[in-house]
């Protein structure tokens, strides 16, 4: 391959990789938002777990409510603490 053909070629696909950053960047960018919001949703409730003694509040630590308030963020706490209410 002479130069030039090396030089489309890098063309291309920097070309190919400028589109597609910017394909997946909204996809990408929420799926990290929503890693996020559970880790925190995950930390919120294991705080809310040390303070069981004073509050009588708790949560069960799982993903699945993790992933609640990684979704609907402080909303979607307060929601599984009204079901645990209600439920409870």
């Amino acid at each position: 391959m002479s130069v030039v053909e090396y030089a489309a070629l890098a063309v291309v696909i920097l070309f190919l990789l400028v589109a597609a950053a910017r394909l997946f960047s909204a996809p990408l960018k929420l799926a990290l938002r929503v890693v996020v919001n559970s880790v925190l949703g995950f930390a919120a409730m294991w705080l809310l777990n040390l303070t069981t003694a004073v509050t009588g509040l708790s949560l069960g630590l799982n993903l699945f409510n993790a992933l609640i308030i990684g979704v609907l963020g402080v909303p979607g706490f307060v929601l599984l603490l009204l079901v645990q209410w209600v439920l409870g």
